[in-house]
């Protein structure tokens, strides 16, 4: 990893200059050797180009607010400059290959994003913070996404009116910290497949804090197996205190 050396200026910066912080925070963990050596498909023509310069270009992307393919085009223009700032070994994929590869990959390294996304959160020691009752906040909810007029597999009619999908996401601290996500066909019932992200959430919120749990979800999710999990959960983690707690939002 490389060292940054910051100095004050007068000099007009280029949008991207963060990312060269978003490099150096990726680079505190074992993610990209990780992903280097998972068992994925290499019948791809390009060999030189690891999945870890994959990945490391989409999340370049994505802090941009560009997650579309095509975007990476830009990156073209200075690739010297996104290279070190990322900390790409190789060099910046073509759209065809970031599409290609994406679909090799699937949902495949969904456990492994979310590893490194605590082991990131651990390393930079960020705890999050609790509410003025003691409880930690873990907000969950979906979160339907326009994708009107495309053709891309799962989007369907979502309750929100448009064709898209609607995945659910999960956050947690008064800070909001990103902590868990499922992609969802649009037309999915909210409550479906909850329960079991309920769990898979509170064990990863687990690895961040020992504090009580407040899970404030919508009525939607005002269902019985729900509380079961919390109460399973609860008694998993402290047979004594019941550690998670749950509202429902209308």
């Amino acid at each position: 990893m490389k060292t940054i050396h910051i100095e004050f200026s007068d000099e007009r910066l280029i949008t991207p200059s963060g990312l060269v912080f978003v490099g150096q925070i990726l680079g505190k963990s074992n993610f990209v050797k990780k992903i280097n050596r998972a068992p994925i498909s290499n019948e791809y023509l390009q060999k030189q180009i690891k999945y870890g310069d994959i990945l490391l270009t989409y999340i370049g992307m994505l802090c941009q607010g560009k997650p579309q393919y095509e975007a990476v085009r830009e990156m073209m223009d200075d690739p010297d400059y996104y290279k070190y700032a990322l900390g790409i070994a190789y060099m910046i994929p073509s759209a065809e290959t970031l599409r290609h590869r994406f679909d090799m990959i699937g949902d495949s390294l969904r456990g492994d994003i979310l590893q490194a996304n605590i082991y990131i959160l651990r390393e930079m020691k960020i705890e999050p913070t609790a509410l003025e009752n003691g409880y930690v906040p873990v907000d969950i909810d979906v979160t339907p996404f326009d994708n009107s007029k495309t053709k891309k597999e799962g989007v369907s009619r979502t309750y929100k009116g448009f064709d898209g999908y609607a995945p659910i996401m999960a956050y947690i601290g008064t800070e909001g910290y990103f902590i868990n996500t499922q992609l969802r066909i649009g037309k999915q019932r909210c409550q479906k497949e909850t329960p079991d992200f309920l769990r898979e959430t509170i064990g990863l919120c687990r690895q961040l804090t020992d504090k009580p749990l407040l899970i404030r979800l919508d009525s939607g999710n005002d269902a019985s197996e729900n509380i079961g999990s919390f109460m399973e959960e609860s008694y998993r983690y402290n047979k004594n205190v019941p550690l998670i707690n749950m509202v429902s939002i209308s």
